[in-house]
């Protein structure tokens, strides 16, 4: 099992939630197995969301994509997100 980790900054969290939940399907079609999203307590704007995949490839494949790259410009992510990954141990 591996996890790909983003943290990213959003101009409105409601507006990014609502464009990531309905990104869902697509998440799902693509081999995200679960996810989570967790806001920073000092600045709810400052988000972190973990996604489960079979495998690093299924995650760095994921992650590579457009769909994933669109829907990311247009919810509002500032800058570039920090993204990383890893095997459960």
């Amino acid at each position: 099992m591996a996890t790909m980790f983003v943290r990213h900054q959003v101009s409105d969290f409601a507006r990014w939630k609502a464009a990531y939940d309905d990104f869902r399907p697509t998440q799902q079609r693509f081999g995200v197995l679960a996810e989570a999203v967790y806001r920073a307590p000092d600045n709810p704007n400052d988000v972190t969301v973990t996604h489960e995949f079979a495998s690093v490839e299924a995650a760095r494949a994921f992650g590579a994509r457009d769909e994933l790259r669109s829907t990311m410009e247009t919810s509002g992510v500032i800058g570039q997100p920090s993204i990383w990954f890893g095997d459960k141990a």
